[in-house]
């Protein structure tokens, strides 16, 4: 949640592949992208809503049905109508985050920077609201995971269960949206 703010957004997007103290080396407001990211990281592992939903791959994929869930997450946020009430309306939303961060390319760093053209030309984060861009997700986090061998089982298990997940996934967005709002509000007063 980057709340309209370009470098707010450019942290967020960055976080993962910025290790400790490399964040002091962008702009403050990149920096506090940065750190709501990884606040947001921390709410989300410990809300009951994932734990409930990480319940469903715990079984088969142990330690990974954490990112599992975020993916998951994505999908359900993509087709809420409460944030997106149309195709359009998420299609504009993708556009403007891709070129707000082509205006901060400079702050991208290597590893987004050469992600970042196959996001956009792609459409990654439009493409969340269907299946099959949930099973390229999935299909990605194997490749990046040394303990996973197939994904094919995390959509079956993602198709199987898609409704009972669906209200821990309401319940979630109200609450990540209330404490990203006011961590923001924090980091922008520190």
């Amino acid at each position: 949640m980057s709340f309209g703010k370009p470098d707010i957004l450019t942290g967020n997007m960055i976080s993962d592949y910025v290790k400790g103290k490399q964040k002091f080396n962008y702009p403050l407001q990149v920096q506090h992208g940065i750190m709501l990211h990884r606040a947001i990281d921390s709410f989300t592992d410990s809300h009951m809503a994932t734990k409930q939903i990480k319940k469903y791959f715990q079984p088969r994929y142990r330690l990974y049905a954490g990112a599992l869930t975020d993916i998951v997450y994505d999908y359900f946020l993509a087709n809420d109508p409460a944030y997106f009430p149309d195709t359009g309306s998420l299609l504009d939303f993708t556009e403007t985050c891709y070129a707000l961060l082509q205006e901060q390319q400079a702050w991208l760093g290597p590893v987004f920077g050469k992600m970042f053209p196959y996001m956009r030309t792609q459409n990654w984060m439009y493409h969340y609201r269907f299946h099959s861009g949930i099973e390229k997700s999935f299909e990605g986090l194997r490749r990046r995971a040394l303990h996973i061998t197939e994904t094919h089982s995390a959509m079956e298990i993602f198709i199987m269960h898609e409704n009972d997940m669906l209200p821990y996934c309401h319940d979630f967005f109200e609450s990540v949206k209330k404490f990203s709002a006011h961590t923001l509000s924090q980091l922008e007063q520190s």
